[in-house]
């Protein structure tokens, strides 16, 4: 039961980003090009996550287990290091170069789209040189 409700999750999500376009790389690119013809529609779609969001960890933190009854698994690092700055970093430039971030990446792997395919072999590249990184500075 529990893969079912974790799958249906997925697919909501999956749907609310094509129904939102952010799975869309033009509208993104046009959401983040200030200085051009900016395209504000997604800050609506981003207000709306973040006050769900908000709601979410709210209600989560207040609870000692999920609805599924397994135990609430939340963050607890709440400083900014180093680590964190360089991958928020890392993070925009890929999300500005592409106008793709993970999420709607998968969703575009999903529709056969050639970017969504580029986009997360390049995630997962990245992710294997992190680990490969880490790997080596750990052993130092």
């Amino acid at each position: 039961m529990l893969h079912v409700l974790a799958f249906l999750s997925g697919l909501v999500f999956g749907l609310g980003l094509l129904v939102a376009g952010m799975a869309d790389p033009a509208k993104v690119l046009g959401f983040l090009d200030l200085a051009g013809a900016w395209d504000p529609s997604l800050a609506f779609v981003m207000g709306g996550a973040i006050a769900v969001g908000l709601v979410a960890f709210a209600v989560a933190g207040r609870r000692r287990r999920s609805l599924l009854g397994a135990p609430m698994q939340l963050p607890s690092t709440r400083g900014i290091d180093r680590r964190l700055v360089v991958g928020a970093l890392l993070f925009g430039i890929g999300w500005g170069l592409a106008g793709i971030c993970p999420g709607p990446g998968v969703v575009l792997l999903g529709t056969g789209a050639v970017e969504g395919l580029v986009f997360v072999l390049a995630m997962l590249a990245g992710m294997w040189a992190y680990d490969r990184w880490a790997a080596h500075r750990s052993e130092e």
